[in-house]
């Protein structure tokens, strides 16, 4: 997975409200989710489906990544979702994120159904899947869910149906990740945040964390979104425009990491250092696992357009 785009910031947009969708497109996140799930009322499910359909294909979104999210398995829509949305669009979907995975057959009816869907509309297999982790059920078998299919890309966090699951305080009005300072000390998801991680890259996948729900408070928002980087992760939802930057900033490496990779990488040439096991750099020891740290900064730099490559 190392070679996909960047996916820093997903910005989730409702489906049913088109007029979001060119907003989204004009916007600097890495990655546009068009929501049949959480954001849509149930009256209007058939009409996002319709409004998500018509968007993929119509509108210019400028190189962007393109996800849609499909309600969860144990609804009368999640099959509608999918057939619908991908006869008409499959071309411009990127993948598809599925909710509340609790076990690997999730993923493998998806997988099984998108094959049946690219062979009827004539396209080769390129829609890929991310699975939403979001139960006690499902962080218990994510790592056979993170093994479960070719087609899977990534896994991310779901704060909100988690909390839910095992029973957590409510402690803030959208549940999402503020106000966690005031009932615990430490990091409250570090654990499950972790076990994703953990899960997500020991099989090639990107690790996603969860969105941060109150858009107004960017300080909130920077440090969960550090703190996310600080543990592996790959991204992070957004529910606003207004958080897109400061996403993409928390997850992209510093020009003071950079040069740290750059010295590193200087003097892993210069030395030999594949040859020598470890190196000393400015009284400090470089090895090769700091060798390859430093080549994920630059390749990742290379790829946002950091450097000149």
């Amino acid at each position: 997975m190392n070679a996909l785009k960047p996916s820093r910031s997903i910005l989730s947009v409702p489906g049913h409200l088109e007029r979001m969708h060119q907003k989204a497109a004009a916007s600097t996140a890495d990655v546009i989710m068009l929501d049949l799930e959480d954001s849509v009322p149930i009256d209007k499910k058939d009409e996002a489906r319709s409004i998500v359909s018509h968007s993929l294909p119509a509108l210019d979104w400028k190189g962007k990544t393109l996800a849609v999210r499909i309600n969860s398995l144990d609804t009368p829509f999640a099959y509608k979702d999918v057939i619908q949305v991908t006869e008409a669009a499959g071309q411009s979907i990127d993948f598809i994120v599925i909710p509340k995975v609790n076990h690997a057959g999730d993923i493998h009816f998806l997988a099984r159904l998108l094959d049946g869907i690219e062979m009827g509309i004539k396209v080769p297999p390129k829609i890929a899947i991310e699975a939403a982790i979001e139960t006690a059920a499902g962080l218990e078998q994510v790592g056979s869910i993170a093994r479960a299919d070719k087609r899977l890309r990534s896994l991310s966090f779901g704060i909100a149906d988690y909390s839910a699951s095992i029973g957590a305080k409510l402690v803030s009005l959208s549940g999402h990740g503020e106000n966690e300072a005031d009932i615990y000390p430490g990091h409250r998801w570090h654990y499950p945040i972790s076990r994703m991680v953990m899960a997500a890259k020991a099989n090639g996948l990107l690790a996603v964390d969860a969105p941060y729900g109150n858009f107004k408070d960017p300080k909130g928002l920077g440090n969960a979104a550090t703190r996310a980087a600080a543990l592996g992760c790959d991204g992070k939802w957004v529910i606003h425009p207004d958080q897109i930057e400061i996403v993409n900033r928390a997850f992209s490496p510093t020009p003071e990491e950079i040069g740290r990779a750059k010295q590193v990488l200087d003097a892993m040439a210069a030395t030999g250092l594949s040859s020598k096991g470890a190196i000393a750099v400015n009284g400090r020891m470089i090895d090769l696992a700091t060798a390859r740290l430093a080549r994920k900064v630059w390749d990742q730099a290379g790829m946002l357009g950091l450097i000149k490559t």
